[in-house]
């Protein structure tokens, strides 16, 4: 494999790791029973830190709302 195709190999791994991560959150906040309003919804989808995502999943198992979730210091 050339460094181009490896480098495109990874860019998807990671891709992938976060949009199913993102998945994840959404679908504990609705176990949960959240509203998730569309906004937060897009600023999940649309979050390519895979790191700052399993943050949140961790938190959103404990969290009381929505906002305790997602709204920390960047």
């Amino acid at each position: 494999q050339t460094d181009f195709a490896k480098k495109y190999v990874a860019q998807g791994r990671t891709e992938g790791r976060t949009e199913e991560a993102a998945h994840a959150l959404l679908t504990v906040l609705r176990a949960r029973g959240f509203a998730v309003p569309d906004a937060v919804r897009e600023r999940i989808l649309a979050q390519k830190d895979p790191e700052r995502l399993e943050r949140w999943l961790e938190k959103a198992v404990v969290a009381a709302s929505v906002a305790a979730v997602i709204d920390e210091p960047n």
